[in-house]
């Protein structure tokens, strides 16, 4: 029983801005109180980050004023950008929303009630009884985790469409009060994004078809880690959410991100050797060259991700949807290989994904 994805969609706002910019305007403008605008470049530098995109203008940030003005944004351009991503991956598989059975959106930048995938389903078209997941609060590790519950879903639906949602609009989080290192450092690392993927069951017409641009998901496994609920997360207040980020990430990573790997590979009568390709989530410097460590990789087995963080940066969720997304598309697998989609979030938590691209011997 294994899904086909079928087509991962990412999209970008307008608003394109070279790292300098950005800080520029979060050390002169944003940023209320005392800060060393020194620490605030060094910090800004070591994210490896060229160019991000942000969902507003820099000049409008600091007039959002409070949580609920920034909330309404959220909202408005998170369907917008969330629906869009929808439709340009269905519409790359030969799907209309029409055909969705279920929709899973993933979001943690911003709260909606009715939430984002109910709000796209009036604007796009889908069905009324298309069934709905929303998954609020897992932050970066979202993506695969979400691509992992749409295989769940579809293992009970093995001729159904499922769709994955995800929505980040990170810039929309900043703290003006807030000038400890963990705001400095996620200033200079998150961007605003959104990513679709299209997937359908193993008895749905389009999984026939081997293309190795459109890989089978074959497992997951999900990864709970003891006495870390405070390593990552929001505390949220009036002013919203007010960033969590313990610097022992890295050492998390490295403790138990490997064996857990050839753990699950070995539930599946694989090893590492096994691996062509990884999709993996760029939480940044710091944690890529902690999983590069853990996984017992050279920095090109992660050079999709590297190149992702550069060109976009952190985009919670939605980052490793466009890694993958841009994987397939310009590195397309080798027939018949193996993948491996790992990303970790708030919890503090991992989240892995076996992929197989079709044809071949494999």
């Amino acid at each position: 029983m294994t899904m086909r994805v079928l087509s991962v969609r990412g999209v970008l706002p307008e608003h394109r801005h070279r790292q300098e910019e950005i800080t520029e305007s979060f050390t002169t403008t944003l940023v209320e109180g005392a800060i060393d605008r020194g620490v605030v470049e060094r910090f800004h530098r070591n994210a490896c980050v060229e160019t991000r995109h942000t969902v507003l203008p820099l000049e409008e940030y600091a007039r959002l004023g409070d949580f609920g003005r920034a909330n309404d944004v959220f909202i408005r351009a998170g369907v917008e950008l969330g629906g869009r991503a929808v439709v340009d991956a269905l519409k790359d598989a030969g799907l209309t929303p029409a055909d969705v059975d279920y929709i899973v959106s993933c979001t943690v930048t911003g709260v909606a009630v009715p939430t984002l995938e109910a709000r796209v389903a009036a604007e796009i078209g889908l069905r009324p009884d298309v069934v709905r997941l929303p998954l609020v609060g897992l932050g970066c590790v979202a993506g695969a985790a979400g691509l992992a519950r749409l295989h769940d879903l579809l293992r009970g639906r093995p001729d159904g469409v499922a769709v994955l949602m995800s929505v980040e609009l990170c810039s929309l989080t900043l703290q003006r009060d807030d000038t400890s290192v963990a705001n400095l450092v996620v200033s200079g690392l998150f961007g605003d994004g959104a990513a679709a993927v299209v997937a359908v069951g193993p008895e749905h017409p389009l999984a026939r078809f081997d293309d190795p641009a459109r890989p089978e998901v074959l497992a997951s496994r999900s990864r709970l880690y003891p006495d870390s609920e405070g390593t990552m997360g929001w505390d949220v207040g009036s002013g919203g959410f007010r960033i969590v980020l313990d610097s022992s990430v890295p050492d998390l990573v490295r403790r138990y991100v490997g064996d857990d790997v050839r753990g699950f590979l070995a539930d599946h009568g694989l090893t590492d050797d096994d691996l062509d390709w990884y999709v993996a989530h760029p939480g940044g410097p710091k944690v890529i060259e902690a999983l590069r460590d853990a996984l017992g990789v050279g920095r090109e087995a992660l050079g999709m991700t590297w190149d992702s963080l550069r060109r976009v940066g952190n985009l919670s969720s939605a980052s490793v949807l466009h890694v993958l997304a841009d994987t397939l598309a310009d590195r397309p697998p080798r027939p018949g290989s193996h993948g491996l989609m790992l990303a970790m979030g708030p919890g503090f938590c991992s989240e892995l994904v076996l992929l197989r691209a079709p044809g071949g011997e494999g």
